[in-house]
């Protein structure tokens, strides 16, 4: 199907071209049910609106917060989502996406705490509630650039991501692995006496826990069968748990349930199935952490940002011309956050990619949880571009296309270019390309 730029005035234009090209895309008029409360484990949510974990690539050298790394979290606090899902923060300094990737320390625990605290204080006072608020953990894998340039650790050679080859070197040994798994124990603590709800043991868009999910090539513990793949995972995790002591603190994850690349190379694929998704893996993973580690909901996500953008965050200008409509892509996330919905019916699922469709973001977010397809709805872009999309949908019921993000890829260049990362379009005087 043609790519094709995004022109609908009405939400019935893009519900009749929706339906032109079989896209799942639930719309719904009426957006109160975002603001009905619901429970996350020991926690209330005071509504169904979550900001996705956003890496502004704006702290300081020793990991610390930044200047503006706390304006971005105050306008997130101003705002009112019922969850912000803190972006990403390296669990060690080796595996930092960029010299100015949030890293949580022991010298620099009592700056984030400052910060959680703020957010609380910042929304208390202009929405009378508090949100939740989650810590992405990561370990950047094969985007590792702690000094500004790539340092890749790699799970295994994947020529999709590799138009060169990268050296054997560069495959990180099972010891390593065993390493980086043992400091989630540490980054679990320090999460905790920062002052988050819960942590993201985060496994989507190829970085490492992502990347060893497909690796069924690599020979060892850590590749082949799904016990091994899943491995590195579940030792994260199990690290992480040894160190909660805060009652009412969890753990979770952004999921990558579909990479996006034909099997051997993608997780969410079968062989010999090209790029059709097959949920089935996904299932038994999440029902896996369900099970071993109550988790208290999940946080679906798919494709690759660095590779193939338009799988997780459609857009109308990029690198390349996607050989598929944007409603196709909108529509395959939409129907695979629902396929798992409805396989845990008890357990929240928290969906994505709802910006691409701008003002009509909202609407589809409400079709979605009105029809149980999932029970949040995530926001990363649009949190980028127009925070204040949740008072005027709470005020409005709608969203106001002048400030409503236009899915041009900038804060992504950003964000690769190593420099703060935000809004070029709505946030120009703080943002430039």
């Amino acid at each position: 199907m043609e790519h094709r730029i995004f022109c609908y005035k009405t939400m019935a234009e893009l519900a009749e071209e929706a339906e032109r090209v079989h896209a799942f895309l639930p719309l719904s008029e009426h957006t109160s049910v975002l603001f009905s409360p619901c429970r996350i484990g020991a926690h209330a949510c005071p509504n169904r609106i979550v900001f996705q974990p956003m890496e502004g690539t704006d702290g300081e050298e020793d990991g610390r917060p930044g200047e503006k790394t706390v304006r971005r979290y105050e306008r997130f606090a101003k705002a009112g989502p019922g969850i912000i899902w803190f972006e990403a923060v390296a669990t060690l300094p080796r595996v930092r996406a960029s010299a100015h990737q949030l890293m949580l320390t022991e010298e620099n625990v009592d700056d984030y705490a400052r910060l959680t605290d703020r957010i609380r204080a910042v929304c208390r006072r202009e929405n009378g509630y508090e949100p939740i608020l989650i810590m992405q953990s990561t370990n950047s894998g094969r985007y590792s650039k702690p000094q500004g340039y790539p340092e890749p650790l790699i799970a295994y050679h994947c020529p999709p991501l590799e138009d060169v080859p990268l050296p054997d070197s560069c495959i990180v040994k099972d010891d390593d692995l065993k390493r980086f798994e043992e400091a989630y124990e540490t980054s679990s603590r320090l999460c905790q006496k920062a002052g988050f709800d819960g942590m993201d043991v985060k496994c989507c868009h190829r970085y490492l826990a992502c990347e060893l999910l497909s690796a069924y090539t690599r020979p060892g513990m850590y590749g082949g069968s799904f016990e091994n793949r899943t491995r590195f995972l579940r030792n994260c995790y199990k690290a992480a748990q040894s160190a909660i002591r805060s009652p009412g603190f969890f753990l979770t994850s952004r999921l990558n349930v579909y990479d996006g690349f034909p099997y051997p190379y993608g997780f969410g694929v079968g062989e010999g199935s090209g790029l059709v998704p097959d949920l089935r893996e996904a299932r038994q993973l999440i029902a896996l952490l369900k099970e071993q580690y109550d988790i208290p909901l999940i946080n679906i996500t798919m494709g690759n940002p660095y590779k193939n953008p338009h799988v997780n965050r459609p857009y109308d200008h990029g690198t390349y011309v996607p050989d598929e409509h944007p409603l196709e892509g909108e529509g395959r996330m939409m129907k695979g956050v629902s396929e798992l919905q409805h396989a845990f019916p008890d357990l929240p699922v928290i969906g994505s990619a709802f910006s691409y469709v701008r003002q009509f973001a909202g609407n589809l977010a409400a079709g979605m949880v009105e029809n149980e397809h999932c029970t949040l709805a995530g926001f990363g872009r649009m949190a980028f571009a127009y925070p204040d999309f949740v008072r005027d949908l709470k005020a409005d019921g709608r969203m106001h296309p002048a400030k409503a993000c236009v899915a041009c890829g900038g804060c992504a260049q950003l964000l690769r270019a190593g420099t703060p990362a935000g809004c070029v379009v709505r946030d120009r005087e703080v943002y430039h390309l």
